[in-house]
């Protein structure tokens, strides 16, 4: 795997052509920028995949972890300024739909208008569960993630690789469980949900909900499969994506040029 490094927090796995539109994918609770290495290879050369590393894993791990969703969305929003000179859209999964909301907000303030976003995975914003797994110990913590199969079953059964990684894993987790949802704002671009039809994280009501976030058209693509359904229907997913970029391109959404400001 070649891994490109574009500063502290964008990650290129494949070079796409010059014309070719932005998607800027956004991980999981616990997840790495590589974990959207099979989707960027999927992709090319229709869209080119900047992968968002959130601190505290992988080459990132000895800085800070983030716990706070919103100053992650703040971090990240300054940090994609540089990359809005042309066509983008934002992908998150599970947490990540939601940081990719947040930052979505972010970028619409300050003027820069993303082609849409995909929704993967994901709660909308406003349908809160009252959920600890932040506070639980060590085991628990291992525990509820191997139910979700999410987490590399190697990397589950290595202690000393846990004891590195669940720092951050906790974290994320703290970060999406205390996230509540602030503000009357709006995305004005258009979202698209995709959802596993028996994700139990993410129930397809709730997923259904995105509509509430958007003053532009929200639809919803259901695949067979849980919470990370994703991993089993590539093909499918990619599909989707390709064709919904497609769509958007097709509106002739303006994206902005030069510096953004994003105030303090």
């Amino acid at each position: 795997m070649t891994v490109t490094s574009v500063g502290s927090w964008v990650r290129r796995f494949h070079t796409a052509p010059e014309d070719a539109v932005r998607l800027v994918c956004f991980p999981h609770a616990g997840g790495a920028a590589t974990w959207y290495f099979p989707l960027s290879r999927a992709l090319m050369p229709a869209a080119g995949v900047l992968a968002i590393q959130y601190p505290g894993r992988q080459d990132r791990r000895a800085e800070r972890c983030v716990d706070d969703l919103g100053e992650l969305a703040d971090l990240v929003a300054r940090e994609l300024a540089a990359w809005t000179d042309r066509p983008f859209a934002l992908f998150g999964h599970s947490m990540g739909a939601t940081v990719a909301y947040e930052v979505g907000r972010r970028l619409e303030r300050a003027g820069v208008m993303p082609l849409g976003l995909f929704a993967s995975a994901g709660r909308a914003p406003t349908r809160w569960r009252p959920e600890m797994l932040h506070r639980r110990d060590d085991e628990g913590l291992v525990a509820a993630l191997r139910s979700l199969s999410g987490t590399d079953t190697s990397l589950l059964g290595d202690e000393e690789l846990m004891r590195m990684v669940l720092p951050a894993i906790r974290a994320d987790y703290r970060a999406v469980e205390t996230y509540r949802h602030t503000g009357t704002q709006r995305l004005t671009c258009p979202i698209h949900v995709l959802a596993g039809d028996s994700d139990e994280v993410t129930t397809l009501d709730e997923a259904r909900a995105w509509h509430n976030h958007t003053t532009a058209p929200c639809e919803v693509s259901t695949f067979a499969g849980g919470h990370f359904y994703l991993t089993e229907h590539l093909p499918a997913v990619t599909s989707t994506i390709t064709e919904q970029l497609t769509g958007w391109l097709r509106t002739n959404r303006p994206t902005a040029h030069g510096t953004t400001r994003f105030d303090a």
